[in-house]
């Protein structure tokens, strides 16, 4: 057995663990709850949008935005169809999804890569509870995926990375328009 396929192993048995021993009727309704909030990055969208209108959070707004593209861009341009990993509910058997079957790839989560993209960017702007309870959220939207049953541990993994580093370059962006706006 090759390396990828004793990771897939691992991943498949994740999965069907937390079918099997995790899962609860009584908390599906909290955790599809949690995985629409980073459906389409809708949330992280209006967010964004939302602290563009006042001129002190403007920036925060504008950088969360940025990596948010540059996130989506990453995953579901590049990675997704590079990688082209099968969902797990059509890998795995006796594996069932809680929500409605995806039509594209599983790697990178781009829930995951969405989410951690702005979080990181307000993490970095905002250390206080704000920052911190928008990196709570991101890491519930991640693991709701894998509650769910609709990506791998890996493809979580690999979104939570493609958006810190999707946020570090925005962050980066941000700051050299900030020195070249100074300059001007």
């Amino acid at each position: 057995m090759g390396i990828l396929e004793w990771i897939q192993n691992i991943d498949a048995q994740i999965l069907l663990f937390i079918q099997q021993y995790i899962r609860q009727d009584m908390m599906n309704w909290f955790w599809k709850g949690i995985t629409f909030l980073g459906d389409g990055g809708w949330f992280w969208i209006v967010l964004g949008v939302v602290l563009l209108i006042p001129k002190k959070t403007r920036k925060s707004g504008f950088t969360a935005l940025l990596a948010l593209i540059i996130g989506s861009v990453i995953t579901n341009l590049v990675l997704k169809t590079a990688v082209a990993r099968i969902r797990p509910y059509d890998a795995v058997e006796g594996l069932v999804p809680l929500v409605k079957k995806l039509g594209d790839y599983s790697f990178p989560s781009g829930h995951t890569c969405a989410s951690f993209s702005c979080a990181v960017v307000y993490y970095k702007m905002y250390p206080d509870i704000k920052g911190k309870g928008a990196m709570v959220l991101a890491v519930l939207i991640a693991l709701s995926r894998l509650y769910v049953g609709v990506h791998y541990s890996t493809d979580v993994l690999g979104g939570a990375i493609v958006g810190w580093l999707s946020a570090i370059l925005a962050l980066k962006i941000s700051v050299f328009t900030e020195k070249k706006k100074a300059a001007v």
